[in-house]
């Protein structure tokens, strides 16, 4: 065979991939418009959904609960916004597929058996850690940063000796909350992707101890680090309420754990399949050397 036949045999079954790569992009793309549309339709209802955390605060608190734009299009690129988003989320499972359909010819059965559970866990995990976020998380928040504006002049005013307590609790002046729209939506979105990330940690982990990165014991030996990190996120990520802090470190913390089982997991299976195979010393005495 010559060398120019050589190419032409290489070149058609690439020009095969991107051909079915272009299929699964535009059915992948036609998914997400679907959805965003969808989306749209209904993103006032899912605005005040995202929105409930604030209003529930404000309404404890006696205030009027609404929120404002400052623009004239800002609501308008809010829905956008959240309808980009949620286009996204309801066309995840159809863009997992086509990513799936692409990707899978070229795996081994053993590695499709490996990956599968991931796909369906790793949307799930998000799930539960943004509702986690929504209902727990932020309301904590909100609470914290929206009666801030009230706590410190309160405290400044006592302690300067300039009022007394019964004065500060009924003040001839005192500030509101006038959420904008957008900023309000930025702040909840950023509690519901960060612990819909840290709700990743065990497929993250488990992944990495498929692929031998990480080990069980070797978690364990670093599990007062992962205490010291988890601490130290908790604290960049909520606000400076230590009640928020500890249900954030408690959760993640016990992610970790859960980690550290499901690595001992994936270890003790690869280890079976070893031993039916007859390579576990094998495998002994190459970790040795």
């Amino acid at each position: 065979m010559s060398p120019a036949d050589e190419i032409e045999d290489s070149a058609a079954p690439l020009i095969e991939h991107l051909a079915e790569l272009r299929t699964r992009l535009i059915r992948s793309v036609m998914a997400f418009i679907v959805g965003m549309i969808l989306c749209f339709i209904v993103a006032e209802p899912i605005l005040n959904f995202l929105s409930d955390p604030i209003a529930d605060v404000l309404r404890a608190r006696g205030e009027d609960a609404r929120l404002i734009f400052t623009a004239p299009q800002e609501k308008f690129f809010v829905l956008i916004r959240i309808s980009f988003i949620g286009g996204f989320a309801l066309a995840f499972p159809v863009i997992a597929h086509q990513l799936w359909r692409f990707v899978a010819p070229g795996l081994y059965k053993t590695e499709k058996n490996a990956f599968l559970p991931f796909i369906f866990a790793s949307p799930l995990l998000f799930t539960l850690g943004a509702a986690f976020a929504h209902y727990v998380v932020t309301p904590l928040a909100m609470n914290f940063f929206i009666g801030f504006s009230d706590a410190i002049p309160a405290l400044t005013a006592v302690l300067s000796g300039e009022s007394t307590v019964a004065e500060v609790e009924n003040p001839e002046l005192r500030t509101i909350f006038l959420g904008s729209v957008r900023e309000s939506l930025d702040l909840t979105l950023k509690f519901i992707f960060a612990f819909g990330l840290c709700f990743q940690l065990p497929v993250l982990l488990t992944l990495m101890g498929k692929a031998g990165l990480v080990s069980a014991e070797g978690l364990r030996g670093v599990r007062k680090y992962a205490v010291v990190g988890i601490l130290v996120m908790a604290a960049l990520v909520t606000p400076p309420d230590v009640v928020t802090q500890l249900i954030l470190f408690v959760v993640v913390y016990g992610l970790y754990e859960v980690s550290i089982q499901l690595v001992r997991w994936v270890e003790y299976d690869r280890e079976k399949r070893l031993k039916e195979d007859g390579l576990w010393e094998d495998e002994l005495e190459d970790e040795q050397t």
